[in-house]
């Protein structure tokens, strides 16, 4: 069941991002390009999930007996958190580029951009 849930989360994360990075508005096409980096974090998480965790996988829970409880990967974790960290900054600087191009232009609108001479 949750499985589906989050397929059900990434998928629709997916196609909001891909309609607004078909919008005619800048700010818009860079919440949609957010959005689609965070629905690939999304779908990693989801891909790393959790495992059975040993004592010889997991040194640290060597000393907690028959029962060890299961793990996720932290690899895919940090790799996640270093990805949210970077689309982060990426968002904020395509963000001032955009108040950038309105104060040139005094538009945001794409079509119209890309006739300025």
């Amino acid at each position: 069941m949750t499985a589906v849930v989050l397929a059900a989360t990434i998928g629709a994360l997916f196609a909001l991002g891909t309609f607004l990075l078909l919008r005619r508005d800048l700010i818009r096409v860079v919440w949609g390009l957010t959005i689609i980096s965070q629905a690939a974090n999304l779908y990693l998480l989801t891909m790393g999930g959790i495992a059975p965790a040993t004592a010889e996988s997991v040194p640290v829970l060597a000393g907690h007996g028959d029962h060890v409880p299961e793990t996720a990967d932290p690899l895919v974790q940090a790799l996640v958190l270093t990805a949210i960290v970077i689309g982060f900054g990426m968002t904020a600087f395509a963000l001032v580029l955009s108040y950038r191009v309105y104060e040139e232009h005094d538009t945001l609108d794409v079509t119209n951009l890309g006739d300025h001479k």
